[in-house]
Parts: C-alpha cells; structure tokens; sequence
C-alpha cells in the first residue's frame, strides 16, 4: 500500500481594498515614512473597514475564489479549519461562518489560535487529518482583521499590521508531492513579551480594560525580535538539513512577514537567494496568520509541481515552526476565476 500524502492543490488570498499608507499613519501618531520603513520594512497595510465586518468577511470571499478556481463543489468538503486571532466571536467559529456562507454543509469546522505560526500549525494538523484516509478534501483558512486588535496610539506597534486571509485545499495523493515535514515548537517565556490581555476568562472585558488599552496588542519589541530572529532561522536551517536539503535544492522560502530584519536573517542563515524568497511585507505589513498564504496566492503562477518550499513562522506563545512541502501543481496553469 502506497503512503498517502496531504497535497495543496489550490490557494486563494483575499486583501481589503483600503490601502492605510505610512503617510497617513504619521498623520494618527508620532511616526513617519523614514522611521517606519528603516525599521521594519513596512510602507502600506490593507484594512478591513465598515461596521460589523470581521475576519470571516476575508475569510468568506478567499475559500469562495478557491472553491471557483479548484472546480471543487461546496459538498465534497470534508473540513474547514481557521488559523486566526481574531475570530468574529468567541463561538461560534468563524470556521462554521465560513462554511454557512459558502454552503459547506457537510464539513466539520472549528477555529484554532496559535496566532502568527496558524497557518504552519494547521498545516500539520491537516496533514495529520488526510494520513488517517478518512478524509478527502480539507480547507485550511488563515487569517487575521489585525485593525481590530490595534492601537493606533501605540506608535511601535501601529505601523505593523495589516488585515487579509488566505485558503488553501488540501488533498490525499500517492505522489511524491505534499508535505513532507514539519517542525513545530512552543515555549510559554513568551507569554508576557507578546500578548492581548484582555478579553479572556482571565481578564474579562471591564471599563478598567477597556480605558487601559489592553484589548489590543501588546509586544516588548526588542524581546520578541530577538527570539523571532533566532528561532526562524533556526527551524529552518533545521529542517533542511534534516531532509538534507541544501540551498541550491530548495525552490521558494517563504518566511512570515512581520519585520524585514528578521526575513534578512532567515535569508542569511539558510544561505538562500533573494530571489528565491517571497516577500511583500511592504504592500501588506504583518497580517499574522495570513501572511504565508498570502504570499503563496501571489506568487502561485511561478510555483511549479515538484518546487521544494519551506515555510517558516513565528508568533505568540512564543510559537515557531517550519513546514517543508513539495508544492502540488503548476500554478500558471490554474484558471483563475475572479
């Protein structure tokens, strides 16, 4: 019996059209063009506005390009799971709005946290979900409506975030395509330096949380940076030697998209070309779970079946990981329904 793979065999990722620039970041607080840029990397960031729009509005819209473009019917869904931070409630899962909207009804959903590292995590997960054989077709969603959480007094973390979601399908194969190894890891000293703290059973919301910011994010930049940085690159350099992978073998490198510095290091540690690595943190900031398929939907006409791809991410929790896959498809040869 042949082992069966988990396979991506579509993307699809959805940005707000409102553009919000450095520009008129620097007209809300103290900051500017020249700081924002030098320091992360950052010039403009999409933004879900109007009243009662949550992350399940990205999220809707991505899973129906997808289905459109993959030719799959609503009905074949086995499963949609959402990789976000920001779910419209805390129940029901924005997973089971998804599926509502785009008549899934024969799927199991649920939402799942792990906040920047969600889409490598769900990764595994669905992966763990197709080896079992019981299931088919599998939607992985990920995303964030990052403005929700911001605050936009708070000139160092202002400038970072941005809003979007992606969806891809996974599927079984026999090929030697798919997911071939993944590595995941947390550590809780990352509980302080980068959280919300509020809005949970710990501390429910309050006009005392309210009035002290603390429904928004929280980050010690420099702590965060310095782990980010390490962890990254390490998680990536180890998992290509550990399917010995040199840089020449691996095709695309496809970091989360929080700072430019800490993309800069991955590169420098894995020894790949700039080239070779996706990136459009600039145009989009750092929309957290979404950022990774974000950049597989934009640079999907130039994957090629068989293209060796790391992903790599880091979040709250602290979380990191990497996933090494074998892409699926031709992507110039996907018929993109817009």
């Amino acid at each position: 019996m042949k082992q069966i793979n988990a396979v991506i065999t579509g993307v699809a990722a959805v940005v707000p059209d409102y553009i919000l620039t450095n520009e008129e970041l620097s007209t809300m607080v103290d900051t500017s063009d020249e700081w924002i840029m030098t320091r992360v990397g950052i010039r403009e960031r999409r933004i879900l506005k109007g009243e009662h729009q949550g992350i399940s509005v990205l999220g809707t819209q991505a899973v129906k390009e997808l289905l459109a473009k993959t030719h799959t019917t609503p009905g074949e869904i086995d499963a949609v799971i959402f990789a976000t931070s920001t779910p419209d409630h805390f129940f029901p899962s924005s997973a089971s709005i998804v599926a509502e909207n785009n008549d899934i009804k024969n799927a199991f959903c649920f939402d799942m946290e792990v906040a920047c590292s969600g889409f490598v995590y769900g990764l595994e997960i669905c992966n763990g979900l197709i080896k079992t054989g019981k299931y088919r077709k599998i939607i992985l969603v990920a995303g964030d409506k990052m403005s929700s959480i911001t605050n936009y007094n708070d000139r160092t973390t202002c400038p970072l975030f941005g809003d979007a979601a992606g969806a891809v399908l996974i599927e079984p194969t026999e090929e030697n395509i798919g997911i071939v190894d993944a590595s995941l890891h947390s550590d809780g000293i990352g509980y302080k330096p980068l959280q919300m703290k509020a809005g949970g059973s710990k501390f429910p919301a309050s006009h005392q949380t309210v009035d002290h910011n603390e429904h928004t994010v929280h980050q010690e930049g420099k702590v965060v940076f310095k782990f980010a940085v390490s962890r990254m690159a390490e998680v990536s350099e180890e998992i290509m030697k550990r399917n010995n992978l040199t840089a020449d073998d691996v095709d695309w490198l496809v970091p989360h998209q929080a700072n430019m510095r800490i993309i800069d290091a991955v590169i420098e540690r894995t020894g790949l070309p700039r080239e070779k690595v996706m990136i459009n943190i600039e145009r989009y900031g750092n929309t957290s779970a979404g950022t990774i398929p974000l950049c597989l939907g934009e640079w999907e006409p130039r994957l090629r079946k068989g293209d060796n791809v790391i992903l790599t991410a880091f979040g709250a929790g602290f979380s990191w990981g990497s996933v090494y896959l074998k892409w699926g498809y031709d992507g110039s040869e996907i018929d993109a329904a817009r």
